[in-house]
């Protein structure tokens, strides 16, 4: 099963005990993919435009708390006129009456989520999304998803108006807010391995960058005192620039920290490296003093 599948599974068993919660999360799994038709008789019947075989179980278990609607039942028309009433017109949005409480609002992102959300396996990145069928439905959840300090944002994709989140500590907090405890923990264990082989990786690659740019810079060095040694002549370099030069040649693959501790009395990281670097600019004046015979 996938992660977003996982996600719906555990949703789809949370009932809230309060019956307002109850009719807030029927009227958000009715108004993204709830339909009601009638027979020849006039009589109605209700049902969920989805695959999702757990979502249904959930939409009949709450009409069936809530009003006592039956699966298979057919309504009477004042019944089902009833049922919309309370539940809302399922081509508009839902009635900010349902959504007064903060637990009402929790349960309404809950059935959405369990009705046209999705999210991606967070090995592969962070996304998840509501698919709404328009962008007045989208701008309300977007408003209550704003409600509980989560940023999400607005597409239109086909015929889609698309409500998505795509970072990672935004998703967790949403799960949180749906009431998804099990997932979330999956999600921020994910998080956090993935955050670790990052650093690491991140880690690797800079020790990288430095070693190679310490051996290109003891290679140059060692470049630069083989060409004074034989074009400029150690005996003519002060004492303290022939000795690093005799140091380097000595030890081409030591650190500056390790050169330093060569000398008597040793000297530090910035003396070396200004000695090598004294060492380095005159061996550039004799190649160009070189170059102009």
């Amino acid at each position: 099963m996938s992660f977003s599948g996982e996600v719906k599974a555990e949703l789809a068993k949370h009932i809230s005990p309060a019956r307002h919660c109850q009719i807030a999360e029927l009227a958000a799994i009715m108004n993204f993919c709830g339909q009601y038709g009638r027979d020849k008789d006039g009589y109605y019947a209700i049902g969920f435009q989805t695959e999702n075989e757990a979502l249904i179980r959930k939409g009949f278990t709450l009409l069936k708390k809530t009003y006592n609607i039956e699966n298979g039942i057919s309504l009477r028309e004042e019944d089902m006129v009833s049922l919309l009433q309370k539940t809302g017109d399922l081509h508009e949005p839902v009635s900010p009456l349902l959504l007064k409480n903060s637990c009402c609002q929790r349960a309404f992102l809950r059935g959405a989520f369990l009705s046209i959300g999705s999210m991606s396996a967070p090995e592969k990145g962070y996304h998840l999304e509501f698919a709404c069928p328009s962008e007045a439905k989208a701008k309300q959840l977007q408003k209550l998803i704003k409600g509980f300090d989560i940023e999400s944002k607005v597409i239109l994709r086909k015929k889609y108006y698309v409500v998505y989140l795509k970072e990672g500590a935004g998703i967790v907090d949403l799960l949180n807010v749906c009431e998804a405890p099990v997932s979330l923990m999956n999600l921020e264990n994910l998080r956090i391995l993935k955050e670790m082989r990052n650093s690491v990786n991140r880690r690797v690659n800079c020790e990288t960058a430095n070693i190679a740019k310490t051996v290109n810079a003891a290679a140059r060095q060692v470049e630069d005192i083989e060409y004074l040694r034989d074009h400029y002549g150690f005996e003519n370099l002060p004492e303290g620039l022939r000795e690093m030069a005799e140091v380097r040649l000595e030890n081409p693959d030591a650190p500056l920290k390790e050169l330093g501790e060569y000398f008597t009395p040793a000297i530090g990281k910035s003396g070396v490296n200004h000695r090598l670097r004294k060492l380095g600019e005159l061996a550039e004046k004799v190649r160009s003093a070189q170059c102009r015979r």
